[in-house]
């Protein structure tokens, strides 16, 4: 068998063991290779389209629910919640009006009924001109993994832009260095355009299930 009848051959055989072989192995194989052309392709050409580098976040908290988590919502307990923005106001609804949001501002906002843990937020490229009150920001936080709130104020000093985000579910912004009450635009990953459900289930159990073997999977 000659060269190129040899590269022909093992051609087919790794064609039909990626396509039409049903063994675990070549299962394993197909989503390896899914694995790295979303990493290395699929994501690098988001982040040229939307304008930046981190194109796609998954939700791993419940700050933007607009429902019960453990009976407790905005820092308020409840036995039960009839899930509803007028109820969702009811309850959540003063800390806005005290930033000078009113309930006919909020129900304008992107998002207004706010997003679940598992959910997958698409980005477009955050600056100051584009980002206003009732947008969903993107930033760094004191944690490994971005924050996704609400923005809730903006505001300049000395020709330097900062922003004041909050959970919807949260019952206050996040205090300190490093928190959500003053968001320099170096922090800034991106404005939140597109909600796809569920999808990020993906990661949190992937996560979830290498961390009892100590391995530590950041953003």
């Amino acid at each position: 068998m000659d060269k190129w009848a040899r590269i022909k051959y093992h051609s087919k055989q790794a064609w039909r063991f990626f396509w039409h072989d049903d063994s675990v192995w070549s299962w394993l194989a197909n989503l390896i290779i899914a694995f790295l052309v979303i990493r290395y392709l699929v994501y690098p050409l988001l982040g040229v389209i939307l304008g930046t580098g981190f194109p796609i976040v998954a939700v791993v908290s419940e700050s933007m629910e607009h429902g019960l988590h453990r009976g407790v919502l905005c820092g308020q307990q409840f036995a039960e919640f009839q899930h509803s923005f007028d109820n969702y106001w009811d309850v959540c609804g003063k800390w806005y009006e005290q930033q000078d949001i009113t309930k006919q501002q909020f129900r304008m906002f992107p998002f207004k009924n706010g997003f679940d843990k598992g959910d997958v937020i698409i980005l477009w490229r955050a600056h100051r001109n584009n980002v206003d009150v009732g947008d969903i920001l993107v930033f760094q936080g004191n944690k490994p993994q971005p924050i996704i709130h609400r923005v809730v104020k903006t505001w300049q000093e000395d020709g330097d832009y900062f922003y004041q985000t909050k959970g919807d579910h949260n019952s206050e912004s996040i205090a300190g260095s490093l928190g959500e009450t003053k968001i320099s635009e170096d922090r800034v990953y991106g404005k939140g355009v597109l909600r796809i459900p569920y999808l990020g289930w993906v990661k949190i159990l992937f996560v979830n299930a290498v961390q009892p073997f100590g391995i530590t999977i950041e953003r």
